[in-house]
């Protein structure tokens, strides 16, 4: 349960994160779906036998599996093929290239085969074969061919400033290409040493001291050898800066005052306000103070609205540019304003403020859009004056209100309606099914998925939804759906715009089972369905990196211990098991709701993080819970409650309908009705959030403390 994320790579080992949904990343064992028969799987164990031979590096051995593979035309002999000659990129030529791309035309392995080969002939600064390679790579998803390609452009003398500035700042940690193509334009003059300090300054900001450090070397020598002492030991660098770097040293010592914020916002807090402000030109001092603020959010310090005004006040010297501070840098800013009490109406301006100053792309967030509007609604003028604000603001909810999404609930109920069931598309006809049942790319990846190459039938899977239109993802989801492979069917389901089938976004495999155990636990059936679907997608034996396991992921140590709670006697192969793995998890989801008054919020909180996390997050003012859940400092554990608490309404609304229709409750619990189609978010987010009241016993204490 506790941040269940799985980095899935590539077979030549560059590191993607797959993204099955959940709450968390989770890697998926054989047997999911349709069974194959016993002689497709005698033929698949060729397959299996090259991708163990790539993951132990036997060259002889993947070319002996390729050649079997291609021999028997097993239908996924191109990717037997993609292992063996990925595996000696760094060797290969263009025309082994030319022949692979000639024999799989169209297809995933062939477009995955040129992007690695666009990253080799980067590196090989081989522009001639990657000027001819480039237009024909279709994904266009990989940011260090970008920058390649950007590169490759500046030397054919097109201009690219704009395109090669976005990219350069967006860069991973040590991307060789986004890298070598920032330096080489500072070099240029095309971009300027301003340009390489905002790159590294949002390298620290981020914690990537190898891109920091590449972007400070386009500057100078001595700037880039200082980056390494920097993010070594702020506090000493700022002690004894080096001399004689003139404005670089302005800039190094920000980048000091960055990293210390950190790892300790209020000593970086001291310094900027006893030293640095007065010794920092102060467009600087502001982004110092600002990255404190956005720190001291993070970890839910009082003074981080404080230090956010204090950054906007240096900001708005006559004559200063609008500073270049990150989205999540002022999303931060924002969330610090919502952690002030919920009485405190001065913290709408701070979170307008912020919110406008945001890239056009991210100010779509619903989460933005949602929060501004609040803020137009809070500071509008009474009477006739404040008119036009107001509509304004309800203007922007409205637009919110047709999604399905946690914000375009909560703007429904804002203006005093209820989230709806979108209406049911049209039936899919036998031509539309058979149609998706023919495409080669969604058989190969559910091939890939019976054998348990996951990994590899989702990417081959994605592939081939490219450019469908709804009724075709429709089609290819309803596939999934009655192969029982969950999280195609969800997530391809998702893909549409207009056409929106909750049947398919919102399965509810082993509907009894899950009935039947949250009825026994007094949970909720919608909330209990709502955190499945985040956590496995239905997969039964989903399998994280950390060892949670099953519908519920449930963590070995954490069965066990629920087990003991419910006099269950276990082993631990039990929690492999469905029905067990079912009532070990809405038994401990019960655990955690009772710990939390019944807050769906915080349980869902405690369930992805463990519960001491949320224990600590509601310490403070008193905050109305979706401004608690916007503050969550854990991105993956913010995203998991929002989408919990968002499907739960789905769930309930469904649940309610049919002739099995189950009535769920707002509490958490078991017990007691819910309105005709489901409780609303407002209802399960539940009343505000703060410290407990009361005092607390030893023993009330010692257990809490003893739930994992």
């Amino acid at each position: 349960m506790v941040f269940l994320r799985f980095l899935l790579r590539r077979a030549v080992g560059l590191a993607l994160l797959a993204n099955i949904g959940t709450g968390a990343g989770i890697g998926i064992g054989i047997g999911i779906g349709t069974p194959l028969p016993a002689a497709a799987q005698g033929a698949d164990e060729v397959v299996l036998q090259a991708r163990d031979a790539l993951r132990a590096n036997n060259r002889a051995r993947l070319i002996a599996t390729r050649d079997a593979a291609a021999a028997a035309a097993h239908p996924l002999a191109q990717w037997t093929a993609y292992w063996e000659l990925s595996n000696r990129m760094t060797s290969a030529q263009q025309p082994e290239l030319d022949a692979f791309y000639v024999r799989w035309p169209g297809t995933y392995v062939e477009d995955r085969l040129r992007n690695d080969w666009l990253l080799e002939l980067g590196q090989r600064r081989d522009w001639a074969n990657f000027r001819a390679e480039f237009p024909r790579f279709r994904m266009n998803d990989d940011r260090d061919v970008t920058c390649f390609a950007l590169l490759m452009q500046h030397l054919d003398g097109q201009d690219v400033r704009s395109a090669a500035r976005t990219a350069w700042w967006a860069q991973r940690d040590g991307d060789d290409g986004c890298g070598l193509l920032g330096s080489t334009l500072v070099q240029a003059r095309v971009l300027s040493a301003d340009d390489a300090w905002q790159a590294a300054r949002l390298a620290a900001e981020f914690n990537r001291p190898r891109s920091a450090g590449t972007a400070a070397a386009a500057v100078s020598p001595a700037a880039g050898a200082a980056v390494t002492a920097v993010f070594r030991d702020p506090v000493g660098y700022l002690k004894q800066p080096p001399t004689g770097l003139g404005s670089e040293g302005n800039e190094l010592a920000l980048l000091a005052l960055m990293r210390l914020a950190a790892s300790d916002p209020e000593a970086a807090a001291v310094l900027i306000d006893t030293t640095w402000q007065r010794r920092l030109p102060p467009p600087m001092a502001a982004t110092a103070w600002a990255h404190a603020g956005k720190q001291a959010a993070l970890k839910r310090l009082p003074p981080a609205a404080d230090w956010s005004r204090r950054a906007w006040q240096l900001a708005d010297q006559p004559g200063m540019a609008r500073p270049l501070w990150s989205d999540d840098l002022l999303a931060w800013q924002v969330r610090a304003a919502l952690q002030q009490p919920a009485s405190d109406v001065t913290r709408w301006g701070p979170v307008q403020r912020a919110i406008d100053a945001m890239s056009p792309a991210e100010q779509r967030d619903s989460a933005w859009v949602y929060w501004k509007a609040r803020a137009g609604l809070a500071q509008a003028r009474p009477g006739a004056e404040g008119d036009g604000a107001r509509a304004t603001a309800r203007a922007a909810l409205a637009g919110l209100g047709g999604q399905i999404s946690f914000y375009g609930k909560l703007a429904a109920e804002e203006l005093g309606g209820r989230w709806t069931l979108p209406q049911t598309p049209q039936p899919l006809t036998a031509v539309e099914r058979d149609v998706a049942r023919e495409l080669p790319g969604l058989s190969r990846a559910l091939r890939l998925i019976d054998i348990g190459l996951r990994n590899e039938g989702v990417r081959e899977w994605n592939f081939t939804l490219r450019g469908m239109h709804d009724r075709e993802l429709l089609a290819a989801a309803q596939w999934a759906c009655e192969r029982q492979v969950w999280d195609r069917c969800i997530n391809t389901s998702e893909r549409t715009r207009v056409e929106i089938d909750l049947a398919q976004r919102f399965p509810t495999p082993y509907r009894d089972q899950v009935l039947a155990r949250a009825r026994d636990a007094g949970v909720d059936a919608a909330f209990m369905f709502g955190l499945i679907r985040q956590e496995s997608r239905f997969i039964v034996d989903a399998r994280s990196q950390v060892g949670a396991s099953g519908l519920m992921q449930v963590m070995p140590a954490t069965a066990r211990w629920t087990a003991g709670k419910i006099g269950l006697p276990f082993r631990p192969d039990m929690i492999n098991d469905r029905d067990v793995n079912l009532r070990l998890g809405a038994s401990y989801l019960r655990i955690v709701l009772d710990d939390f008054g019944g807050s769906q919020a915080m349980a869902a909180a405690a369930y992805n993080a463990g519960p001491g996390r949320p224990r600590r997050w509601r310490e403070g003012a008193t905050l109305e819970p979706a401004a608690w859940a916007e503050g969550i400092p854990f991105a993956e554990t913010r995203d998991y409650v929002k989408k919990v608490l968002s499907n739960a309404v789905v769930y309930s609304a469904l649940l309610a309908r049919g002739p099995t229709a189950v009535t769920t409750a707002t509490d958490g619990g078991g017990g007691g009705t819910a309105a005709a189609g489901g409780a609303g978010l407002k209802a399960r987010l539940g009343p505000p959030v703060g410290p407990r009241v009361g005092l607390r016993t030893e023993a009330a204490l010692a257990a809490e403390r003893d739930i994992p």
